[in-house]
Protein backbone atom coordinates (compact mmCIF):
# COMPACT_ATOMS: atom_id res chain seq x y z
CA UNK A 1 0.00 0.00 0.00
CA UNK A 2 1.31 3.39 -0.70
CA UNK A 3 1.37 5.19 2.31
CA UNK A 4 1.21 8.59 0.83
CA UNK A 5 -2.74 7.90 -0.39
CA UNK A 6 -5.49 8.62 1.78
CA UNK A 7 -7.42 6.09 2.85
CA UNK A 8 -10.59 7.79 1.56
CA UNK A 9 -9.65 7.14 -2.26
CA UNK A 10 -11.52 6.37 -5.31
CA UNK A 11 -11.55 2.51 -4.44
CA UNK A 12 -14.10 3.04 -1.38
CA UNK A 13 -16.23 4.71 -4.10
CA UNK A 14 -17.29 1.07 -5.48
CA UNK A 15 -18.52 0.02 -2.13
CA UNK A 16 -21.16 3.08 -1.32
CA UNK A 17 -21.92 4.12 -4.78
CA UNK A 18 -20.99 7.83 -4.51
CA UNK A 19 -17.75 9.59 -5.89
CA UNK A 20 -15.35 10.87 -4.57
CA UNK A 21 -14.25 14.49 -3.35
CA UNK A 22 -11.20 16.21 -3.08
CA UNK A 23 -11.22 19.21 -1.01
CA UNK A 24 -8.43 21.20 -2.39
CA UNK A 25 -6.05 24.35 -1.12
CA UNK A 26 -4.83 26.25 -3.92
CA UNK A 27 -2.85 28.61 -2.13
CA UNK A 28 -2.97 32.86 -1.88
CA UNK A 29 -3.25 33.27 -5.99
CA UNK A 30 0.67 32.23 -7.50
CA UNK A 31 -0.15 29.23 -9.92
CA UNK A 32 3.90 27.95 -8.48
CA UNK A 33 2.65 27.41 -4.83
CA UNK A 34 -0.03 24.59 -6.36
CA UNK A 35 1.84 21.70 -4.17
CA UNK A 36 2.10 18.52 -5.93
CA UNK A 37 -0.69 16.60 -4.74
CA UNK A 38 -2.98 19.24 -6.07
CA UNK A 39 -1.45 18.81 -9.36
CA UNK A 40 -2.08 15.23 -9.25
CA UNK A 41 -5.51 15.29 -8.14
CA UNK A 42 -6.40 18.11 -10.82
CA UNK A 43 -5.70 15.98 -13.42
CA UNK A 44 -8.02 13.65 -12.35
CA UNK A 45 -10.94 15.70 -11.75
CA UNK A 46 -14.38 15.28 -13.86
CA UNK A 47 -15.41 17.76 -11.91
CA UNK A 48 -14.05 21.55 -10.86
CA UNK A 49 -15.54 23.66 -8.32
CA UNK A 50 -14.02 26.74 -7.41
CA UNK A 51 -14.99 30.87 -7.31
CA UNK A 52 -13.98 32.58 -10.87
CA UNK A 53 -10.63 33.67 -8.64
CA UNK A 54 -9.71 30.78 -7.78
CA UNK A 55 -10.58 28.67 -10.73
CA UNK A 56 -7.59 30.93 -12.72
CA UNK A 57 -5.32 29.53 -10.20
CA UNK A 58 -6.03 25.65 -10.98
CA UNK A 59 -7.96 25.47 -14.47
CA UNK A 60 -4.86 24.98 -16.27
CA UNK A 61 -3.57 21.79 -14.03
CA UNK A 62 -7.47 20.32 -14.96
CA UNK A 63 -7.87 17.74 -18.09
CA UNK A 64 -9.77 18.86 -21.53
CA UNK A 65 -12.73 18.40 -20.61
CA UNK A 66 -13.82 18.89 -17.37
CA UNK A 67 -16.49 20.08 -16.10
CA UNK A 68 -16.44 24.02 -14.15
CA UNK A 69 -19.89 24.52 -13.01
CA UNK A 70 -20.30 28.01 -12.35
CA UNK A 71 -21.64 29.12 -8.55
CA UNK A 72 -24.38 30.88 -8.60
CA UNK A 73 -25.18 34.11 -7.00
CA UNK A 74 -27.88 33.53 -4.70
CA UNK A 75 -27.00 37.29 -3.13
CA UNK A 76 -27.30 40.45 -5.24
CA UNK A 77 -27.01 43.10 -3.05
CA UNK A 78 -23.49 41.16 -2.22
CA UNK A 79 -22.83 41.26 -5.92
CA UNK A 80 -23.33 44.76 -6.28
CA UNK A 81 -21.15 46.16 -3.35
CA UNK A 82 -18.54 43.64 -5.14
CA UNK A 83 -17.53 41.39 -1.78
CA UNK A 84 -17.03 37.36 -2.47
CA UNK A 85 -20.66 35.93 -3.65
CA UNK A 86 -22.74 33.87 -1.60
CA UNK A 87 -21.94 30.45 -3.11
CA UNK A 88 -24.20 26.90 -3.85
CA UNK A 89 -20.91 24.94 -3.72
CA UNK A 90 -22.51 22.73 -0.86
CA UNK A 91 -24.70 21.89 -3.41
CA UNK A 92 -22.91 21.44 -6.60
CA UNK A 93 -20.07 19.25 -4.72
CA UNK A 94 -22.77 16.82 -3.30
CA UNK A 95 -25.03 16.58 -6.70
CA UNK A 96 -21.64 15.57 -8.20
CA UNK A 97 -20.37 13.00 -5.93
CA UNK A 98 -23.60 11.24 -5.57
CA UNK A 99 -23.42 10.25 -9.39
CA UNK A 100 -20.10 8.74 -9.21
CA UNK A 101 -17.77 11.71 -10.31
CA UNK A 102 -14.41 12.85 -8.94
CA UNK A 103 -14.94 16.05 -7.76
CA UNK A 104 -12.19 18.75 -6.77
CA UNK A 105 -13.58 21.18 -4.71
CA UNK A 106 -10.56 24.11 -4.59
CA UNK A 107 -10.60 27.17 -2.17
CA UNK A 108 -7.68 29.79 -1.59
CA UNK A 109 -4.87 28.81 0.90
CA UNK A 110 -5.72 26.12 3.02
CA UNK A 111 -9.09 24.29 3.16
CA UNK A 112 -8.57 23.76 7.09
CA UNK A 113 -8.61 27.57 7.07
CA UNK A 114 -11.79 27.85 5.28
CA UNK A 115 -15.19 27.86 7.39
CA UNK A 116 -17.29 26.51 3.92
CA UNK A 117 -14.76 23.76 3.19
CA UNK A 118 -15.13 22.26 6.55
CA UNK A 119 -19.53 22.54 6.27
CA UNK A 120 -18.94 21.04 3.12
CA UNK A 121 -16.84 18.68 4.13
CA UNK A 122 -19.05 17.65 7.12
CA UNK A 123 -21.95 16.89 4.41
CA UNK A 124 -20.12 14.54 2.71
CA UNK A 125 -19.26 13.03 6.21
CA UNK A 126 -23.06 12.60 6.77
CA UNK A 127 -23.96 11.16 3.34
CA UNK A 128 -21.14 8.86 3.69
CA UNK A 129 -19.11 10.48 0.59
CA UNK A 130 -15.30 9.52 0.47
CA UNK A 131 -13.10 12.65 0.65
CA UNK A 132 -9.66 13.67 1.53
CA UNK A 133 -8.17 17.40 2.33
CA UNK A 134 -5.10 18.46 -0.21
CA UNK A 135 -3.81 21.51 2.11
CA UNK A 136 -2.61 24.35 0.36
CA UNK A 137 -0.16 27.21 1.54
CA UNK A 138 -2.36 29.53 3.96
CA UNK A 139 -3.06 32.71 2.98
CA UNK A 140 -2.11 34.47 6.01
CA UNK A 141 1.11 32.23 5.64
CA UNK A 142 2.41 33.23 1.70
CA UNK A 143 1.68 36.77 1.51
CA UNK A 144 3.73 37.82 4.01
CA UNK A 145 6.17 35.49 2.72
CA UNK A 146 6.18 37.31 -0.68
CA UNK A 147 5.89 40.74 1.12
CA UNK A 148 9.29 40.13 2.86
CA UNK A 149 7.83 40.00 5.99
CA UNK A 150 9.36 37.22 8.59
CA UNK A 151 6.60 36.28 11.10
CA UNK A 152 8.81 34.89 13.72
CA UNK A 153 12.73 35.33 14.45
CA UNK A 154 15.10 33.12 16.68
CA UNK A 155 13.79 34.45 19.65
CA UNK A 156 10.05 32.04 18.41
CA UNK A 157 7.95 34.94 18.99
CA UNK A 158 4.68 34.07 19.62
CA UNK A 159 1.91 34.69 15.99
CA UNK A 160 -1.47 35.23 16.27
CA UNK A 161 -3.89 35.15 13.59
CA UNK A 162 -6.98 37.33 13.64
CA UNK A 163 -9.61 37.37 10.47
CA UNK A 164 -11.14 41.07 11.53
CA UNK A 165 -14.27 40.01 9.99
CA UNK A 166 -15.40 37.56 12.39
CA UNK A 167 -13.05 39.00 15.76
CA UNK A 168 -15.29 39.93 18.54
CA UNK A 169 -13.73 41.90 21.67
CA UNK A 170 -12.67 39.47 23.61
CA UNK A 171 -10.45 38.72 20.31
CA UNK A 172 -8.60 42.27 20.32
CA UNK A 173 -8.40 42.19 23.88
CA UNK A 174 -5.89 39.43 23.68
CA UNK A 175 -4.11 40.19 20.53
CA UNK A 176 -3.70 43.80 21.82
CA UNK A 177 -2.56 42.74 25.06
CA UNK A 178 -0.01 40.34 23.29
CA UNK A 179 3.54 42.09 22.14
CA UNK A 180 3.52 39.00 19.19
CA UNK A 181 2.72 39.37 15.62
CA UNK A 182 -0.35 39.88 14.67
CA UNK A 183 -1.92 38.74 10.97
CA UNK A 184 -4.72 40.06 10.24
CA UNK A 185 -6.93 39.11 7.39
CA UNK A 186 -9.06 42.05 6.01
CA UNK A 187 -9.90 44.44 3.27
CA UNK A 188 -8.26 47.61 2.04
CA UNK A 189 -11.10 49.85 3.40
CA UNK A 190 -11.41 48.20 6.78
CA UNK A 191 -7.93 48.42 7.56
CA UNK A 192 -7.61 51.31 9.50
CA UNK A 193 -10.52 50.29 11.68
CA UNK A 194 -8.51 47.06 12.13
CA UNK A 195 -5.47 49.01 13.50
CA UNK A 196 -7.95 51.52 15.60
CA UNK A 197 -9.32 48.10 17.56
CA UNK A 198 -5.67 46.96 18.61
CA UNK A 199 -5.31 50.53 19.35
CA UNK A 200 -7.69 50.72 21.41
CA UNK A 201 -6.85 46.94 22.74
CA UNK A 202 -3.29 48.10 24.23
CA UNK A 203 -1.06 48.24 21.11
CA UNK A 204 1.20 51.15 20.52
CA UNK A 205 0.29 53.38 17.50
CA UNK A 206 3.82 53.21 16.30
CA UNK A 207 3.49 49.53 16.21
CA UNK A 208 5.09 48.66 12.80
CA UNK A 209 2.57 47.70 10.13
CA UNK A 210 2.67 46.49 6.44
CA UNK A 211 -0.63 46.02 4.46
CA UNK A 212 0.02 43.56 1.35
CA UNK A 213 -2.99 43.47 -1.51
CA UNK A 214 -2.94 40.72 -3.89
CA UNK A 215 -0.40 38.64 -2.30
CA UNK A 216 1.99 36.56 -4.78
CA UNK A 217 0.74 37.70 -7.26
CA UNK A 218 2.42 40.22 -9.88
CA UNK A 219 -0.25 42.76 -8.70
CA UNK A 220 1.18 42.59 -4.86
CA UNK A 221 1.50 45.96 -3.22
CA UNK A 222 2.70 46.80 -0.13
CA UNK A 223 2.62 49.66 2.50
CA UNK A 224 4.73 50.45 5.09
CA UNK A 225 3.08 52.27 8.04
CA UNK A 226 2.49 52.36 11.81
CA UNK A 227 -1.19 51.44 13.65
CA UNK A 228 -1.32 54.84 14.40
CA UNK A 229 -0.34 56.33 10.12
CA UNK A 230 -1.75 53.60 8.39
CA UNK A 231 -4.66 55.73 7.72
CA UNK A 232 -3.01 59.27 6.55
CA UNK A 233 -0.66 57.08 4.68
CA UNK A 234 -3.64 55.74 2.49
CA UNK A 235 -5.53 58.93 2.21
CA UNK A 236 -2.04 60.74 1.14
CA UNK A 237 -1.05 57.94 -1.73
CA UNK A 238 -4.73 57.90 -3.03
CA UNK A 239 -5.25 54.66 -1.88
CA UNK A 240 -8.54 55.50 -0.68
CA UNK A 241 -11.09 55.68 -1.27
CA UNK A 242 -11.06 53.58 -3.79
CA UNK A 243 -13.81 50.86 -5.69
CA UNK A 244 -11.41 48.71 -4.57
CA UNK A 245 -11.63 49.06 -1.21
CA UNK A 246 -13.32 46.13 -1.02
CA UNK A 247 -10.62 43.47 -1.73
CA UNK A 248 -8.54 41.33 1.15
CA UNK A 249 -5.72 42.39 1.98
CA UNK A 250 -2.87 40.56 4.90
CA UNK A 251 -1.67 43.27 6.75
CA UNK A 252 1.72 42.06 9.57
CA UNK A 253 2.12 44.07 12.72
CA UNK A 254 4.61 43.59 15.14
CA UNK A 255 8.32 44.41 15.04
CA UNK A 256 8.80 41.62 12.40
CA UNK A 257 7.29 44.13 9.81
CA UNK A 258 9.61 47.02 10.46
CA UNK A 259 10.35 48.90 6.79
CA UNK A 260 13.68 48.75 7.80
CA UNK A 261 13.79 44.89 7.62
CA UNK A 262 11.52 44.46 4.54
CA UNK A 263 13.56 46.99 2.60
CA UNK A 264 16.11 43.73 2.85
CA UNK A 265 13.68 40.60 2.30
CA UNK A 266 11.43 42.48 0.09
CA UNK A 267 12.21 39.62 -2.43
CA UNK A 268 9.58 39.73 -4.97
CA UNK A 269 8.26 42.79 -5.59
CA UNK A 270 12.13 43.80 -6.10
CA UNK A 271 12.56 41.55 -9.25
CA UNK A 272 13.91 43.93 -12.14
CA UNK A 273 10.51 43.57 -13.98
CA UNK A 274 7.82 43.25 -11.22
CA UNK A 275 4.33 44.11 -12.95
CA UNK A 276 5.90 45.00 -16.13
CA UNK A 277 3.30 43.53 -18.63
CA UNK A 278 5.47 42.69 -21.58
CA UNK A 279 4.53 41.87 -25.52
CA UNK A 280 6.09 38.60 -26.85
CA UNK A 281 5.14 38.83 -30.79
CA UNK A 282 5.31 35.16 -31.19
CA UNK A 283 3.15 32.54 -30.56
CA UNK A 284 2.79 30.72 -27.22
CA UNK A 285 4.36 27.28 -28.80
CA UNK A 286 7.39 29.52 -30.04
CA UNK A 287 7.42 31.65 -26.62
CA UNK A 288 7.16 29.29 -24.10
CA UNK A 289 10.51 29.08 -22.80
CA UNK A 290 10.86 32.98 -23.38
CA UNK A 291 7.36 33.81 -21.25
CA UNK A 292 8.61 31.54 -18.49
CA UNK A 293 11.73 33.46 -18.40
CA UNK A 294 10.11 36.37 -18.24
CA UNK A 295 8.14 35.43 -15.01
CA UNK A 296 11.18 34.48 -12.93
CA UNK A 297 12.13 38.11 -13.66
CA UNK A 298 8.61 39.41 -12.51
CA UNK A 299 6.86 40.29 -15.22
CA UNK A 300 3.41 39.27 -17.29
CA UNK A 301 4.07 38.18 -20.27
CA UNK A 302 1.42 38.52 -23.09
CA UNK A 303 2.01 36.66 -26.38
CA UNK A 304 0.42 37.87 -30.27
CA UNK A 305 1.59 36.21 -33.09
CA UNK A 306 2.29 38.01 -35.72
CA UNK A 307 3.03 35.55 -38.42
CA UNK A 308 0.64 32.50 -39.07
CA UNK A 309 2.20 29.17 -40.78
CA UNK A 310 0.67 27.71 -43.81
CA UNK A 311 1.50 25.22 -46.43
CA UNK A 312 3.22 25.90 -49.31
CA UNK A 313 1.42 26.75 -52.85
CA UNK A 314 2.59 23.83 -54.47
CA UNK A 315 3.52 21.04 -52.53
CA UNK A 316 5.37 19.07 -55.31
CA UNK A 317 8.83 19.89 -54.40
CA UNK A 318 8.60 19.35 -50.53
CA UNK A 319 6.87 16.08 -51.71
CA UNK A 320 9.99 15.21 -53.55
CA UNK A 321 12.12 16.05 -51.01
CA UNK A 322 10.61 13.92 -48.54
CA UNK A 323 10.38 10.61 -50.66
CA UNK A 324 14.44 11.25 -51.59
CA UNK A 325 14.75 11.31 -47.98
CA UNK A 326 13.71 8.07 -47.51
CA UNK A 327 15.50 6.31 -50.64
CA UNK A 328 19.04 7.89 -49.63
CA UNK A 329 19.02 10.91 -51.85
CA UNK A 330 20.70 12.90 -49.52
CA UNK A 331 23.48 12.74 -46.47
CA UNK A 332 22.05 15.98 -44.82
CA UNK A 333 18.97 17.24 -43.66
CA UNK A 334 19.46 20.44 -41.64
CA UNK A 335 16.14 22.44 -39.78
CA UNK A 336 16.43 26.19 -39.20
CA UNK A 337 13.38 26.54 -37.27
CA UNK A 338 10.80 24.34 -35.21
CA UNK A 339 8.54 25.24 -37.93
CA UNK A 340 10.65 23.41 -40.55
CA UNK A 341 10.53 20.50 -38.08
CA UNK A 342 6.83 20.84 -37.66
CA UNK A 343 6.14 20.96 -41.74
CA UNK A 344 8.76 17.57 -42.49
CA UNK A 345 7.12 15.84 -39.09
CA UNK A 346 3.57 16.55 -40.78
CA UNK A 347 4.37 15.55 -44.00
CA UNK A 348 6.10 12.28 -42.71
CA UNK A 349 2.39 11.25 -40.53
CA UNK A 350 0.85 11.77 -44.21
CA UNK A 351 3.17 9.09 -45.60
CA UNK A 352 3.12 6.81 -42.70
CA UNK A 353 6.82 7.47 -41.97
CA UNK A 354 8.17 8.23 -38.49
CA UNK A 355 11.84 9.24 -36.95
CA UNK A 356 12.92 5.97 -38.35
CA UNK A 357 13.24 7.67 -41.74
CA UNK A 358 16.13 9.42 -40.68
CA UNK A 359 18.01 6.47 -40.24
CA UNK A 360 21.52 6.72 -41.96
CA UNK A 361 21.21 10.70 -42.35
CA UNK A 362 23.23 13.40 -40.60
CA UNK A 363 20.60 15.86 -39.20
CA UNK A 364 21.62 19.57 -38.28
CA UNK A 365 19.50 22.15 -36.49
CA UNK A 366 19.96 25.80 -35.82
CA UNK A 367 19.62 26.05 -31.92
CA UNK A 368 18.30 24.37 -28.79
CA UNK A 369 14.55 25.06 -30.01
CA UNK A 370 14.45 23.24 -33.37
CA UNK A 371 16.61 20.97 -31.65
CA UNK A 372 14.05 20.08 -28.55
CA UNK A 373 11.40 20.33 -31.46
CA UNK A 374 13.34 17.09 -33.21
CA UNK A 375 14.01 15.28 -30.13
CA UNK A 376 10.26 15.63 -29.33
CA UNK A 377 10.28 13.79 -33.01
CA UNK A 378 12.68 11.30 -31.94
CA UNK A 379 15.51 12.40 -33.47
CA UNK A 380 18.56 13.52 -32.17
CA UNK A 381 20.00 15.84 -34.01
CA UNK A 382 24.05 15.54 -35.04
CA UNK A 383 25.11 18.42 -35.46
CA UNK A 384 23.68 22.04 -33.22
CA UNK A 385 26.10 25.36 -33.29
CA UNK A 386 28.36 25.61 -30.46
CA UNK A 387 28.18 29.31 -30.56
CA UNK A 388 25.85 31.59 -32.31
CA UNK A 389 22.21 30.08 -32.84
CA UNK A 390 22.23 31.26 -36.07
CA UNK A 391 22.80 30.02 -40.16
CA UNK A 392 26.09 31.71 -39.54
CA UNK A 393 26.72 29.79 -36.29
CA UNK A 394 25.99 26.72 -37.99
CA UNK A 395 28.19 27.36 -41.02
CA UNK A 396 31.02 27.75 -38.85
CA UNK A 397 30.72 24.33 -37.33
CA UNK A 398 29.66 22.30 -40.59
CA UNK A 399 31.82 20.20 -42.01
CA UNK A 400 33.15 20.52 -45.74
CA UNK A 401 31.95 17.95 -48.54
CA UNK A 402 35.01 15.30 -48.61
CA UNK A 403 34.54 12.86 -51.37
CA UNK A 404 36.43 10.37 -49.58
CA UNK A 405 33.95 10.06 -46.64
CA UNK A 406 30.75 11.63 -47.76
CA UNK A 407 29.27 9.32 -50.27
CA UNK A 408 26.29 11.98 -50.55
CA UNK A 409 26.95 15.32 -51.31
CA UNK A 410 23.41 16.70 -51.31
CA UNK A 411 21.78 18.69 -48.45
CA UNK A 412 18.00 19.00 -47.99
CA UNK A 413 16.85 22.27 -46.52
CA UNK A 414 13.61 22.38 -45.23
CA UNK A 415 12.97 26.38 -44.86
CA UNK A 416 10.10 29.28 -44.63
CA UNK A 417 9.85 30.90 -48.02
CA UNK A 418 11.77 34.35 -46.70
CA UNK A 419 14.34 32.81 -45.48
CA UNK A 420 17.83 34.16 -46.53
CA UNK A 421 20.26 32.99 -48.84
CA UNK A 422 22.87 32.74 -45.96
CA UNK A 423 22.74 29.45 -45.41
CA UNK A 424 22.24 28.06 -49.15
CA UNK A 425 25.41 30.04 -49.92
CA UNK A 426 27.51 29.01 -47.09
CA UNK A 427 27.16 24.94 -48.24
CA UNK A 428 27.57 25.42 -51.77
CA UNK A 429 30.68 27.08 -50.85
CA UNK A 430 31.76 24.08 -48.19
CA UNK A 431 31.03 21.91 -51.37
CA UNK A 432 27.59 20.73 -50.73
CA UNK A 433 24.73 20.62 -53.23
CA UNK A 434 21.12 21.93 -51.45
CA UNK A 435 18.03 21.34 -52.34
CA UNK A 436 16.14 24.16 -51.01
CA UNK A 437 12.72 23.49 -50.75
CA UNK A 438 9.82 25.84 -48.81
CA UNK A 439 8.49 23.69 -46.71
CA UNK A 440 5.95 26.11 -45.32
CA UNK A 441 4.95 29.79 -45.85
CA UNK A 442 4.93 32.51 -43.01
CA UNK A 443 1.81 35.01 -43.40
CA UNK A 444 0.97 38.32 -41.56
CA UNK A 445 -1.22 37.05 -38.75
CA UNK A 446 -4.91 38.26 -38.17
CA UNK A 447 -5.37 41.06 -36.03
CA UNK A 448 -5.55 40.31 -32.35
CA UNK A 449 -8.46 40.76 -29.99
CA UNK A 450 -9.34 45.14 -29.79
CA UNK A 451 -8.46 45.24 -25.98
CA UNK A 452 -4.65 44.21 -27.29
CA UNK A 453 -4.42 46.83 -30.01
CA UNK A 454 -5.60 49.33 -27.86
CA UNK A 455 -3.43 48.33 -25.00
CA UNK A 456 -0.48 48.23 -27.73
CA UNK A 457 -1.19 52.20 -28.93
CA UNK A 458 -2.19 53.40 -25.73
CA UNK A 459 0.57 52.36 -23.34
CA UNK A 460 -1.05 49.88 -21.80
CA UNK A 461 2.23 47.48 -22.52
CA UNK A 462 5.13 48.11 -20.45
CA UNK A 463 7.68 46.68 -22.81
CA UNK A 464 7.78 45.08 -26.34
CA UNK A 465 10.33 42.58 -27.21
CA UNK A 466 10.98 42.36 -31.14
CA UNK A 467 12.99 39.05 -32.72
CA UNK A 468 13.28 40.04 -35.68
CA UNK A 469 12.81 43.13 -38.44
CA UNK A 470 9.29 40.80 -39.59
CA UNK A 471 8.03 40.83 -36.37
CA UNK A 472 8.22 45.05 -36.37
CA UNK A 473 6.98 45.24 -39.58
CA UNK A 474 3.88 42.59 -38.60
CA UNK A 475 3.32 43.67 -35.33
CA UNK A 476 2.71 47.62 -36.85
CA UNK A 477 0.94 46.39 -39.23
CA UNK A 478 -2.14 44.50 -37.46
CA UNK A 479 -2.31 46.26 -34.46
CA UNK A 480 -0.53 49.61 -34.91
CA UNK A 481 2.70 51.71 -33.29
CA UNK A 482 3.53 50.88 -29.45
CA UNK A 483 3.38 53.72 -27.21
CA UNK A 484 6.22 55.82 -26.95
CA UNK A 485 5.60 55.27 -22.96
CA UNK A 486 6.71 51.72 -23.99
CA UNK A 487 10.55 50.00 -23.82
CA UNK A 488 11.25 49.06 -26.99
CA UNK A 489 13.64 45.88 -27.26
CA UNK A 490 15.28 44.19 -29.82
CA UNK A 491 16.87 41.39 -30.99
CA UNK A 492 19.59 42.78 -33.13
CA UNK A 493 20.92 45.82 -34.88
CA UNK A 494 19.48 44.81 -37.90
CA UNK A 495 15.78 44.60 -35.91
CA UNK A 496 16.90 47.80 -34.02
CA UNK A 497 17.21 49.58 -37.60
CA UNK A 498 13.61 48.53 -38.67
CA UNK A 499 12.18 49.74 -35.26
CA UNK A 500 13.51 53.11 -36.24
CA UNK A 501 12.61 53.03 -39.51
CA UNK A 502 9.02 52.39 -37.81
CA UNK A 503 9.33 55.65 -35.86
CA UNK A 504 10.42 53.51 -32.51
CA UNK A 505 12.96 54.43 -29.94
CA UNK A 506 14.54 51.28 -29.58
CA UNK A 507 15.97 51.43 -25.32
CA UNK A 508 17.56 47.96 -25.68
CA UNK A 509 19.60 46.17 -27.93
CA UNK A 510 19.96 42.80 -27.11
CA UNK A 511 24.20 41.83 -26.95
CA UNK A 512 24.15 38.94 -28.63
CA UNK A 513 21.37 37.48 -31.00
CA UNK A 514 19.61 35.46 -28.46
CA UNK A 515 16.15 35.50 -27.21
CA UNK A 516 17.11 34.63 -23.84
CA UNK A 517 19.64 37.56 -23.96
CA UNK A 518 17.47 39.70 -25.63
CA UNK A 519 15.15 39.14 -21.91
CA UNK A 520 18.14 39.17 -19.53
CA UNK A 521 19.18 42.06 -21.33
CA UNK A 522 15.33 44.20 -20.30
CA UNK A 523 15.59 42.78 -17.08
CA UNK A 524 19.32 44.95 -16.69
CA UNK A 525 17.41 47.86 -17.66
CA UNK A 526 14.28 47.63 -15.35
CA UNK A 527 16.98 46.78 -12.33
CA UNK A 528 18.76 50.20 -13.59
CA UNK A 529 15.79 51.85 -13.95
CA UNK A 530 14.43 50.74 -10.18
CA UNK A 531 18.25 51.45 -8.66
CA UNK A 532 17.48 55.18 -9.98
CA UNK A 533 14.37 55.81 -8.60
CA UNK A 534 15.14 54.36 -5.41
CA UNK A 535 18.56 56.73 -5.28
CA UNK A 536 16.54 60.03 -6.47
CA UNK A 537 13.77 59.03 -3.51
CA UNK A 538 11.42 58.59 -6.18
CA UNK A 539 8.40 55.74 -6.10
CA UNK A 540 9.07 52.77 -8.47
CA UNK A 541 6.75 52.97 -11.00
CA UNK A 542 6.22 50.79 -14.41
CA UNK A 543 6.75 52.55 -17.88
CA UNK A 544 3.11 52.32 -18.48
CA UNK A 545 2.04 54.11 -15.26
CA UNK A 546 4.02 57.58 -16.67
CA UNK A 547 1.62 58.12 -19.67
CA UNK A 548 -1.15 61.00 -19.00
CA UNK A 549 -3.80 59.86 -16.88
CA UNK A 550 -2.47 56.34 -16.63
CA UNK A 551 -4.16 53.86 -13.80
CA UNK A 552 -3.09 51.27 -12.41
CA UNK A 553 -3.62 48.21 -14.99
CA UNK A 554 -4.34 44.89 -13.30
CA UNK A 555 -2.17 41.98 -14.27
CA UNK A 556 -2.19 38.41 -13.43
Amino acid sequence: MNPTRPTTSPVSSAFTGHGHVTFLGAGPGDPGLLTLRAVEALSGADVLIAEPEVLEVVRGHARAGVSTPELTVVDEVSTTAGVPVLRDAANLVMEAARGGRRVVRAVTGDPGLDGNAGAEMLACAAEGIPFEVVPGVATAVGVPAYAGVPLRDAQGTDVRFVDARTADERCWAEVGASDGTVVVSTSLDAVAAAAGELVSAGRKPDTPLTVTIAGTTTRQRTWNATLGTIAQVFKQGKVLPSPEGHRPVIAVVGERSAPAQRDQLSWFESKPLFGWRVLVPRTKEQAASLSDQLRSYGAVPHEVPTIAVEPPRTPQQMERAVKGLVTGRYEWIAFTSVNAVKAVREKFEEYGLDARAFAGIKVAAVGEQTAAALVDFGVKPDLVPSGEQSAAGLLEDWPPYDPVFDPIDRVFLPRADIATETLVAGLIELGWEVDDVTAYRTVRASPPPADTREAIKGGGFDAVLFTSSSTVRNLVGIAGKPHNVTVIACIGPATAKTAEEHGLRVDVLSPEPSVHKLAEALADFGLRRRESALEAGDPVTRPSERRPGARRRRTT
